[in-house]
């Protein structure tokens, strides 16, 4: 039982930090690429929730949520509980929502063997308006000013999109490039 909660817990600290990781990077990569307040044309971090959710399941949602509650309270959003404690939720648990529609209703091995590249493409689409929609719909009950219109929903949905995109892109091309040393 030790040893178990010991692998949870740093899988947990990893994937975490990993996450928080890529969100600073982000901001710093795209930082001209900002629409508003939790919106880009371009968020990495999207593909790495979606894909810690589709491995790791609820453990990747909750990892998420708690990684995305602390860099909501101690960002830029205002520092109300309420208000990080539903973006942290959403975050974390949208690609989980995703992940269960997917499973339910598109025939992908819960081990994700057979996930091809339509599949893919079907999760990042599902997942991205979850999002976008959930968050946008949240920051309209939290009364964030220039949040919640249509067009935030829009670019969110679009950087959501593209910022998986580029993700899975970025690890697909990095383990080509690993492929080669491996066999040798």
């Amino acid at each position: 039982m030790d040893k178990i909660f010991r692998e949870w817990a740093t899988g947990f600290l990893i994937s975490a930090l990993a996450y928080a990781a890529l969100f600073y990077l982000n901001a710093w990569l795209t930082s001209h690429l900002v629409y508003g307040l939790g919106v880009s044309w371009i968020y990495l971090p999207a593909g790495l929730r979606l894909f810690l959710t589709l491995i790791f399941g609820l453990s990747g949602a909750v990892e998420i949520a708690i990684a995305s509650f602390l860099i909501c309270y101690l960002g830029d959003f205002p520092p109300e509980l309420i208000t990080c404690i539903g973006v942290g939720l959403i975050s974390g648990f949208a690609p989980y929502l995703a992940r269960i529609f997917i499973l339910s209703n598109i025939k992908i091995a819960s081990d994700l063997s057979d996930l091809s590249l339509p599949k893919l493409v079907i999760c990042i689409l599902i997942y991205a308006a979850l999002s976008a929609g959930l968050h946008q719909w949240w920051f309209v009950v939290r009364g964030l000013d220039e949040a919640g219109s249509f067009n935030h929903f829009l670019v969110m949905l679009i950087g959501d999109v593209l910022g998986t995109v580029l993700l899975v892109g970025l690890i697909k091309f990095s383990l080509d490039l690993l492929r080669p040393a491996r066999l040798t």
